[in-house]
């Protein structure tokens, strides 16, 4: 087997998903420590005062508690190399998340144990299962008390519609809480309560074993037993192939809070999960092993560094290996480029590399070359898709506050749009910029970050609107006369094609109606 396959194979890629709350963020630094790419949790940033979590850099995240942009965090674990996307549970911001899954092998969904599924979580499953993406979940809390295991169980299988298959099992919970047991290497992992140390495990091949009384007492004990004859009777055994095929998802239990069941997850993770997967392109399917390095740009990020007023391109490699300083082509503009400095990621921390493989993602610094979609080859014509933008359901006037700053307001505008924040459309009639978006908060983190990282200070004005629609038709005249009927309505985004702002959803359906020959598309991918 060849480096370059070898490298490949020991790769994993995967995000953590999950709704807000759930414990995403305190699971991804507890991987970071058992990668010893942290030493202690809550340590990535700590003054005395405050300590925030690894992933959320952003000002605006520290002082909401929420992860608002997807961070990329790499690091060694028992000779594998793991690539973990943490991303934002808030809703707002749902968009940037479907545009990572399209960037992994895999995916962990984490799971309150007393909140059970909620709404953001189904969404996310859509786009597991629409791509075939292999799931992992992790049922968190368990220290607290929530719901009985087995109801979980059947929520997870109604709730997200796909089949479970418990790897370890919990011994009570809450206060009560006494550990799991790990069906999957057949042993007891003893829960103590506390933040820093790891828990002690105890190989238990045989749980009809009387020792079992002496660790956990004769009630729990009869109780374990049973529920995994329970378990056993009514879940099929676990299959790796059908996991990897993304028709059966294991489920773990844990405390992320309290470092327990993650290092069971992370183990049964690198010996199940899939290493990087071939990837189709509009010309044809990609494989991970080809020599010829290619990737795609999922996420754009601004000012990573508030020093340096530079974006990054987060690009995700789909076959063979990158190298610094060698020329590849940007198929876009049908030019090649040479990075002279690409960056892997720890969090905020960046590091120059010289090569990464197939499964990596590598960071470069982008000056304005790059949009969310462009893919990047050693030479040939090939285009990654699924990369689309939503139509957007919320809109606002976006209004210079200060006239003195309207450069650094468009400069502002122009970064934080080709991050995927939100979307910029100019309204043809007036000449106004409006900006649309998924949720209410983007609004916030717009206006926050344009004062804090452009000096810039807008302003926000009412416009009703419903919905944003792109259109196309092959009826020339049709098109010019429904832009005439419209033209208040008209308005283009910043690629410059033609969109229509519906005012109400019953507009929308005349126009539908009177218009049989347009085409109204509701992603921007068409």
């Amino acid at each position: 087997m060849s480096d370059l396959n070898q490298e490949i194979k020991r790769r994993r890629t995967f995000a953590i998903v999950s709704h807000p709350d759930a414990g995403k963020t305190t699971l991804t630094e507890k991987l970071l420590l058992f990668g010893g790419a942290i030493h202690v949790a809550g340590a990535v940033k700590s003054n005395k005062i405050k300590k925030t979590a690894t992933s959320d850099w952003m000002e605006i995240e520290k002082q909401r508690g929420i992860s608002v942009a997807t961070s990329v965090m790499a690091f060694d674990y028992s000779d594998h190399k793991i690539n973990i996307l943490d991303t934002p549970g808030h809703q707002d911001f749902a968009e940037d998340t479907f545009r990572t899954l399209t960037a992994v092998d895999s995916v962990i969904i984490v799971i309150d144990t007393a909140k059970g599924v909620e709404a953001q979580t189904r969404k996310l499953m859509e786009v597991c299962r629409m791509r075939k993406t292999p799931v992992i979940v992790f049922i968190n809390k368990m220290d607290r008390d929530g719901k009985d295991p087995f109801d979980l169980l059947d929520e997870i299988e109604e709730e997200l519609k796909i089949n479970v298959r418990p790897l370890s099992w919990p011994i009570d919970m809450g206060q009560r809480f006494k550990g799991v047991y790990n069906i999957f290497e057949e042993k007891l992992d003893l829960y103590t309560p506390s933040k820093q140390l790891v828990t002690e495990s105890i190989a238990f091949k045989d749980i009809y074993n009387p020792e079992l009384e002496n660790h956990i007492g004769a009630p729990l004990a009869k109780k374990l037993r049973e529920d995994i004859e329970l378990i056993e009777g009514v879940y099929p055994e676990f299959d790796v192939n059908t996991y990897l095929q993304g028709d059966i998802a294991p489920v773990f239990f844990g405390s992320a809070l309290n470092n327990f069941g993650v290092k069971e997850l992370l183990d049964c993770f690198i010996q199940i999960a899939p290493s990087p997967r071939p990837v189709q392109a509009m010309e044809r399917v990609v494989v991970p092993e080809e020599e010829n390095f290619t990737g795609f740009i999922f996420k754009i990020h601004a000012n990573m560094d508030p020093n340096h007023r530079s974006c990054i391109a987060f690009v995700k490699i789909c076959s063979g290996r990158f190298e610094r300083n060698a020329n590849y082509k940007h198929v876009r503009y049908n030019k090649m480029m040479r990075f002279s400095s690409p960056t892997a990621f720890m969090a905020q921390k960046k590091e120059t590399v010289d090569e990464a493989f197939a499964g990596d993602i590598i960071g470069l610094p982008d000056t304005g070359n790059f949009k969310i979609g462009d893919t990047l080859t050693a030479g040939e014509e090939l285009h990654f898709k699924g990369l689309p933008s939503f139509s957007p359901e919320m809109f606002k006037y976006i209004e210079n506050a200060d006239p003195m700053k309207a450069k650094q307001l468009n400069k502002g505008i122009e970064q934080l749009m080709d991050e995927g924040v939100a979307q910029l459309f100019t309204n043809q009639f007036n000449g106004r910029k409006i900006i649309g978006t998924v949720g209410q908060l983007q609004f916030e983190v717009i206006q926050y970050r344009l004062l804090h990282e452009y000096g810039a200070q807008c302003k926000w004005d009412p416009i009703s609107l419903y919905k944003a629609c792109w259109i196309e038709s092959d009826n020339a005249a049709m098109l010019e006369n429904f832009k005439k009927r419209k033209s208040q309505y008209m308005a283009l985004d910043k690629e410059g094609r033609d969109v229509y702002l519906a005012d109400s959803s019953y507009v929308l359906t005349m126009a539908q109606q009177d218009f049989p020959d347009i085409k109204f598309h509701f992603t921007s991918e068409f």
